[in-house]
């Protein structure tokens, strides 16, 4: 039986750019291009209506910007919902934290290879990150003002991790790859594995980069830390 498509939708403000994608994507026997949206608020409408399996989501647009727009279509009502690819101009964007925060799994610049577009399009469908966790960390300590202070209350999620699942987290966190946590905790990578697994479920996270946003936001994880 033949698996189906991965169902894209585009959003972009320019139309020659959305055109350019679509040509990529099309080029690939297991990618369907669903539809194109010109702005924020088109994608969430469209989003719903078209049932996309990862939206190439554009930031900043007029109207409702990306961040909002990833905001509503991640949190939609679906039992799954689609992935957000964020697309940016600059990889240390303040736009691009809060695309993380809103729930995007990853981002692209711009003028990326084809063949890494339609690699990282392939990789949020099946439910892993597209970002550096080198780059993730980077990004939240720089903009770690937009994080709640570090005297805001712990989450009472938190608690449910085992003492090894929060170290696991926060090296996560810090941008240490399976092979580096492996490495750190001298276990093998394979229990690194089922340890962040058990994080991202114990805590209804969608990822690991989700899970490192999630380290910032609960203060388990403070800006600039080794």
């Amino acid at each position: 039986m033949t698996a189906q498509p991965i169902r894209v939708l585009l959003v972009d403000d320019q139309p020659l750019l959305r055109t350019g994608f679509r040509m990529i994507l099309e080029a690939e026997s297991d990618i369907a291009v669903v539809g194109e949206s010109g702005d924020g608020e088109q994608a969430v409408a469209d989003a719903r209506a078209l049932q996309p399996d990862v939206v190439l989501m554009d930031i900043r647009m007029p109207r409702v910007d990306g961040v909002q727009a990833t905001r509503q279509i991640t949190g939609a009502a679906r039992e799954t919902a689609p992935r957000v690819l964020v697309l940016t101009t600059f990889d240390l964007d303040e736009y691009v934290v809060e695309a993380l925060r809103a729930g995007a799994s990853g981002f692209l610049l711009k003028d990326v290879p084809a063949e890494d577009l339609v690699t990282a399009i392939r990789t949020v469908s099946r439910g892993d990150a597209v970002v550096a966790p080198s780059i993730t960390r980077r990004l939240l300590d720089m903009f770690a003002s937009r994080f709640p202070a570090t005297d805001s209350p712990t989450p009472a999620n938190l608690a449910h991790l085992t003492d090894r699942e929060r170290e696991v987290l926060t090296l996560v966190a810090r941008g240490y790859s399976n092979a580096e946590i492996a490495a750190e905790l001298v276990v093998s990578e394979t229990t690194v594995k089922t340890h962040v697994g058990n994080v991202l479920t114990k805590l209804s996270l969608r990822d690991r980069v989700q899970a490192a946003v999630y380290a910032y936001e609960s203060g388990l994880v403070q800006p600039g830390a080794l």
